[in-house]
């Protein structure tokens, strides 16, 4: 498999280092261009997590939508997630349901950002024989299984029987496996930094409720 199509946890530091904006903002296009890379792992699983993969895609492509839009006016209120929040805000979009909102969207891969966040950290811990199935449950219930219904939740859980060891998954997602674990710290914190600063968007405007 060619490296362009693994993993690349030194690129997701390193893009997540960049989306940090001011003291308490994030950069739009980089965020998206981190969940790029991570997408990437979810499709190395395969269907053992379709759980959360099941409709990323789209919701990256529709902020991306934002990003390029025509009106650079218009496309400028979603440089940063606080831009966007503000926008959708004052100009009352969430209360249209027509309207494809950039808060919802985001909300959406935020969740799945604090499910691969707890995942990674609790794969760090592990040895390389160790198995991943516990450790994979025990970041879902924390995080995903909150927002998902009963049925998703039965088959979430079923499907991580088939998680491999440790040792077994980082070969199948990462090139270099030592230079992955070694980087990983550092990912996961930067990957912190940038889910509290969205969360505590979330929060300052309250739209954690997004349907």
């Amino acid at each position: 498999m060619a490296a362009l199509d693994r993993f690349d946890i030194e690129k997701v530091k390193q893009i997540f280092q960049e989306s940090l904006h001011d003291d308490d903002d994030v950069l739009l296009d980089e965020y998206l261009k981190a969940y790029e890379e991570i997408i990437k792992f979810f499709n190395l699983m395969g269907t053992v997590f379709s759980f959360v993969s099941s409709d990323v895609r789209s919701k990256i492509d529709i902020l991306y939508d934002f990003r390029s839009e025509t009106d650079a006016e218009r496309a400028e209120k979603f440089l940063t997630v606080k831009t966007m929040m503000t926008y959708e805000k004052e100009k009352d979009l969430l209360k249209d349901a027509k309207y494809i909102s950039g808060s919802r969207t985001l909300l959406r891969l935020h969740r799945g950002l604090e499910f691969i966040y707890e995942f990674l950290s609790r794969l760090a811990s592990l040895t390389e024989c160790d198995k991943t199935q516990l450790a994979c449950k025990l970041a879902y219930e924390m995080t995903l299984a909150k927002h998902h219904p009963w049925v998703i939740r039965k088959g979430a859980l079923v499907a991580m029987y088939a998680l491999p060891t440790q040792g077994e998954l980082l070969k199948r997602v990462c090139c270099n496996v030592a230079r992955a674990v070694e980087v990983l710290p550092e990912m996961l914190n930067n990957t912190k930094l940038v889910y509290d600063r969205t969360e505590a968007l979330y929060t300052l405007y309250d739209l954690h409720h997004l349907p």
